[in-house]
């Protein structure tokens, strides 16, 4: 079973104590969230990132509020109708949030608090046990490909889906961190993932877990699929329509099209909470939209090492930022879940409870 080098979250007493990400990889420090409104803020400006991450952390912000400003039915519907609002993309979040509804708005208000936190902490140690499940599933993929041939199996990735985006193994870096445990070799080619730079995370990850892997340029990952230079894609998720069609960061979509072309099998990472069977397909996911600075200025270390922020282009530049894509069923050899892996149209299948 896969232990997290540092819990991403934590509950202490009343407040939750999250790993800040926005100070990695240059700086690793937490911070105590004691309000509704500071987790709220957290997931909005991306303390916490990955979608499971973002679903437990507001869990647990519904405990928070109760925590602080009663457990009346206007202080729980007020605390959920704030969390939903932080981000579109990703449905762990209103999943998290319609479990513990489901679980606290039968209850009198006296025994909300409580249970609120108790359906947090499942929330989060569910997380955990699923993760452990996706790579278990995962492995199979990676062993495979070292059964055919001798020699690390080159896997790349997009975005942070590993322990930072999760509360345990991860998703897409949890068959790795599986393969690792396993003794078979892996190298992991990782991009850097623009605007936002996640990858940079995954550096982080693999680096402190000794697994050999390269940091590249996006747009460098078509290049080196086309050199057959990767044997296998396995990236995260934010949401996956009834369909199979997945939505993720920005920039999976290209990586899902060169694999395709390179004749590479591309594969999803993603637990039942990333599944939302009431949207019929990849047209009817919500995108988020974030500001222009995110891509116009650039946060780094200087040689201080304090952490700087730069201006990548002139002021008043206009600039389109679009945080995720969708990916096309058609382009997914699989989806890993925690119950194994399956085709993107033979998902109802797998989970018959959450597609009715």
């Amino acid at each position: 079973m896969f232990v997290q080098p540092l819990p991403t979250l934590r509950r202490e007493a009343d407040t939750l104590v999250i790993l800040d990400q926005t100070l990695l990889p240059f700086r690793s420090a937490t911070v105590a969230l004691a309000t509704l409104d500071a987790a709220a803020d957290a997931i909005r400006h991306m303390q916490v990132r990955g979608a499971p991450l973002i679903g437990a952390t507001a869990a647990f912000g519904v405990a928070l509020a109760l925590a602080r400003g009663g457990a009346d039915d206007a202080v729980l519907e007020h605390a959920l109708a704030v969390l939903g609002a932080t981000r579109p993309t990703a449905v762990n979040l209103h999943w998290a949030l319609a479990r513990m509804a489901d679980v606290l708005r039968p209850l009198p208000a006296p025994a909300r608090r409580a249970a609120a936190w108790a359906e947090a902490e499942a929330i989060r140690t569910d997380d955990a046990a699923t993760c452990d499940a996706i790579g278990r599933h995962g492995l199979a993929l990676i062993a495979a490909i070292t059964a055919r041939r001798p020699g690390p199996v080159r896997l790349m990735t997009h975005c942070n889906a590993g322990w930072l985006a999760t509360c345990g193994a991860g998703t897409a870096l949890a068959p790795v961190y599986a393969a690792q445990a396993a003794g078979i070799a892996v190298e992991v080619v990782v991009s850097e993932t623009r605007p936002r730079n996640q990858g940079l995370l995954t550096a982080w990850e693999l680096r402190a877990a000794s697994v050999p892997h390269t940091l590249i340029a996006d747009n460098a990952a078509g290049l080196l699929l086309m050199r057959g230079e990767v044997d296998l894609v396995i990236t995260g998720a934010d949401r996956i329509a009834a369909n199979g069609d997945t939505a993720n960061k920005v920039g999976t979509y290209l990586k899902a099209l060169a694999a395709h072309a390179a004749g590479v099998p591309f594969y999803i990472a993603a637990p039942h909470s990333t599944l939302d069977f009431g949207c019929p397909d990849g047209r009817s996911i919500p995108i988020e939209d974030r500001g222009a600075d995110e891509v116009c200025r650039i946060r780094g270390l200087a040689d201080d090492a304090t952490i700087a922020e730069l201006s990548l282009a002139p002021p008043a530049t206009r600039a389109a930022n679009p945080a995720f894509d969708v990916t096309p069923a058609a382009l997914i050899a699989g989806i890993v879940t925690e119950r194994g892996i399956t085709a993107p149209g033979r998902l109802a299948a797998l989970y018959p409870e959450q597609a009715r």
